[in-house]
């Protein structure tokens, strides 16, 4: 019996360090810069939801599953942002989502798969966590080609790499 208290201790201990985290939807959560005739354009996106399982002292056993809503991309140009809703950017009538799931997580990189209008591809990025209020602010930034997500066509005016910068909130 005393055996078996000893193997369940560590197991029973370990499940009270991991915290449940939502993030917080704000519109500096997930923000975006692209190039556009050589300017930088920059944009974000609202309607963050998700789950965060945290440990800080185990980030190795962190989850970070979150998605955001589409039509929610926001340029400051209305009609500009009409355009990148419809069919050859975003779709957002077919792909209202865009998800990102971790498949790794250090305490200064985290790896997961990126999916846009139902392509995934693995990406991997520095981040930091700080303590911050009832939970805690995640933030990294990392770079994409929207061309591998079938963003847009051929064009000489839009830049193929976006920057996406993240500053999330999760309590």
């Amino acid at each position: 019996m005393k055996k078996l208290a000893l193997l369940i201790l560590p197991v029973f201990l370990f499940a009270f360090t991991i915290t449940d985290l939502k993030p917080v939807d704000t519109t500096d959560a997930v923000t975006f810069t692209i190039k556009n005739f050589g300017i930088p354009t920059k944009g974000n996106f609202k309607g963050l939801q998700g789950n965060i399982k945290w440990d800080k002292d185990n980030p190795a056993t962190a989850v970070f599953d979150m998605s955001i809503d589409v039509k929610t991309v926001n340029t400051g140009i209305d009609s500009r942002d009409g355009h990148l809703r419809g069919e050859e950017y975003f779709n957002v009538e077919k792909f209202p989502l865009i998800r990102f799931k971790s498949t790794a997580v250090t305490s200064s990189n985290i790896t997961g798969t990126l999916t846009i209008k139902g392509i995934t591809k693995t990406i991997s990025f520095p981040y930091t966590s700080v303590a911050s209020g009832k939970g805690y602010l995640f933030q990294g930034s990392f770079s994409i080609s929207r061309k591998d997500y079938g963003i847009g066509g051929t064009t000489l005016t839009l830049s193929d790499e976006a920057i996406i910068t993240l500053k999330v909130q999760a309590n």
